[in-house]
């Protein structure tokens, strides 16, 4: 069996590479950042130690191979990964014996399109983004699904992403919260300067499409990868045909207390006081 371990430039791998050796597991090291080549063939894992823009890097490598991605967290919010540090030895040793379960990720397929030429292609597993850096002025764009228009809006951008996206930029934009494994795509203009323009949730199988009209964009996918948008340019999205694979040790039912310990929801912003709380079971209310 073959690993290779994408890794935040920082990070230490003489731990994880050891755990690696000691069960029988061949490994090679690909920095998040750097080119990777032809030699994820032959390779059974992409393991990510880092934090979830490290998983984004190696989801990006893995989907178009068909190799599951397992993530330990390194990094601050953790929110796609599924180990910690401590864990690494026992997961690599349930990912060995067949424990463990493939959890499908709906990725998504930018390009964007110049003069009816693309000029840039890439895929991305949380959004992509039209925003209007570097002006300070709103952006008028025009947008489309499956051809069909719904609508010309000035806005500081807009945003797709999928259900996994739906819990990182696209929540801070107002956007509503998808289960990871849904199929759908959510539509989130940024900032509109009409208050009735609302986010979209759209079906797996759409195609968006989003021209700008006047000026100039810039183009982001995962926060990472940036275009630079003319006027007239034309950004086409879809989901991905090729579903991401994650290894997961623990049900679904985890999402919900990630979302919980991780960004806060459903934590009360002022806590009950433990006796108050102690008073009411004894009451039965």
């Amino acid at each position: 069996m073959k690993a290779c371990i994408v890794h935040h430039p920082r990070v230490d791998l003489s731990v994880a590479e050891a755990i690696l050796a000691r069960v029988g597991v061949e490994s090679w090291r690909q920095e998040r950042d750097a080119p990777v080549g032809d030699r994820l063939g032959g390779t059974d894992l992409v393991l990510t130690l880092g934090g979830d823009g490290t998983f984004l890097h190696g989801a990006r490598l893995a989907l178009p191979h068909d190799i599951p991605v397992l993530g330990v967290n390194l990094g601050r919010l953790g929110m796609l990964t599924e180990l910690e540090p401590a864990d690494l030895e026992g997961g690599i040793g349930r990912f060995l014996a067949g424990d463990y379960r493939l959890e499908q990720r709906t990725a998504i397929s930018s390009e964007l399109r110049r003069s009816g030429q693309v000029v840039e292609s890439c895929i991305g597993l949380n959004e992509t983004m039209v925003h209007r850096t570097p002006s300070l002025k709103l952006i008028r764009f025009g947008m489309w699904v499956d051809s069909q228009e719904i609508g010309t809006i000035d806005a500081d951008g807009v945003l797709v992403a999928t259900a996994t996206g739906s819990t990182a930029y696209a929540l801070a934009l107002g956007g509503p919260i998808l289960e990871p494994t849904l199929p759908d795509l959510v539509l989130v203009p940024m900032n509109p300067f009409a208050l009735t323009v609302r986010p979209i949730v759209l079906n797996p199988g759409v195609h968006v499409a989003i021209r700008l009209a006047g000026n100039p964009a810039s183009i982001t996918t995962d926060g990472y990868l940036t275009w630079a948008g003319e006027a007239g340019d034309e950004l086409r999205v879809s989901a991905h045909p090729r579903p991401l694979k994650v290894v997961r040790f623990r049900g679904p039912e985890e999402f919900y207390r990630r979302l919980r310990l991780k960004i806060g929801w459903g934590v009360p912003l002022v806590p009950r006081p433990p006796e108050n709380r102690d008073a009411e079971v004894a009451s039965g209310s």
